[in-house]
């Protein structure tokens, strides 16, 4: 493939004062998350000083970034020059290539991508390109936006929602109790899992630490949170799972199992530091070892099934094999 062969992205300019009328179809969402499709490229951080700052309004007035639109509003948005707020440059075209083959399914309303490790799901706390950045760059003239998240560390499934129904029809989906999208992980859990499946019922409650660092720990002042391991298989003393989760907490997976004392392969914020060092040295493991393998759901309130895969990234096929 040649240079010219290559996917580009827009170049940041300068903007004018905009009136933006919402549409519809983006009636119950975010301020914040609808500037973000309007500034193509812009730093979630800039997006909240300019709200912050009352240079965005509403109807007129001034808005916090958690407001709920309604379709006919009107939005201000201000003169914005991208490049001034630390978002100098499109991203590489080798990575805009990387995430370009990271698509595994794409139809009128969705687009899933198999996100690498090592990549945000959005940019932001010194990350200038987050999945949904970099897809936005791929695909200017669409209005993509994030679904879920994954842990940046976490490969795997990853869903951008094309149009404003599908996001809205997902997230209430993502909200059921007993989980409207069916979500399947593979992990490498350190030691030996009894047989069977352990369902962990256990609270986490988010908080931070010196610094601004999350770090989620299991609390009874915590959001309900339930996850199912099954041992797949063992090797070298090691028990490779599948987990299913029903709820979709910060760090979820990786918590319950630091809480059953069986911590993810390679987990540098919730694992075994003498662990990680023993999967470096003998397998090469050298991230973090959970992959979102599969999710399932059905949309057009339930007559149109979806059934997403994502096989494991070759370097964990590898790791596991030299157990």
């Amino acid at each position: 493939m040649t240079d010219s062969d290559k996917p580009q992205a827009a170049p940041a300019a300068k903007s004018s004062v905009r009136m933006i009328k919402v549409p519809e179809d983006r009636a119950g969402q975010r301020l914040d998350n609808f500037l973000l499709g309007q500034l193509k490229g812009a730093p979630r951080s800039l997006v909240y000083k300019l709200v912050r700052s009352g240079q965005v309004r509403v109807n007129g007035g001034r808005a916090k970034a958690d407001r709920k639109l309604e379709g006919g509003e009107e939005v201000r948005i201000p003169p914005v020059n991208l490049n001034e707020f630390g978002d100098k440059a499109p991203p590489p075209s080798s990575f805009l290539q990387r995430m370009e083959e990271a698509i595994v399914f794409e139809d009128a309303k969705l687009l899933v991508i198999n996100k690498p490790t090592g990549v945000a799901s959005h940019g932001g706390s010194g990350i200038s390109h987050g999945a949904i950045e970099t897809m936005r760059a791929l695909r200017p003239n669409m209005n993509l936006e994030l679904v879920h998240r994954l842990d940046r560390d976490t490969s795997g499934l990853l869903i951008l929602a094309k149009k404003r129904s599908a996001l809205v029809e997902l997230q209430a989906l993502l909200r059921e109790d007993h989980g409207g999208i069916q979500k399947r992980y593979l992990t490498l859990l350190a030691g030996r899992m009894p047989d069977g499946v352990m369902s962990v019922d256990a609270p986490l409650h988010v908080g931070l630490r010196q610094g601004g660092e999350r770090h989620v720990q299991v609390n009874a002042i915590g959001k309900p949170s339930l996850s199912h391991f099954k041992v797949l298989e063992r090797r070298g003393g090691q028990s490779y799972c599948e987990v299913r989760i029903e709820t979709g907490r910060t760090h979820q997976i990786r918590v319950h199992a630091q809480h059953i004392g069986h911590p993810v392969a390679g987990d540098d914020k919730y694992g075994d530091p003498a662990v990680n060092k023993r999967f470096r040295e003998q397998i090469g493991l050298k991230r973090l070892f959970l992959h979102a393998a599969s999710l399932e759901f059905a949309l057009d309130g339930g007559k149109t099934p979806y059934v997403l895969n994502a096989p494991l990234p070759p370097d964990l096929v590898d790791a596991l094999n030299k157990l």
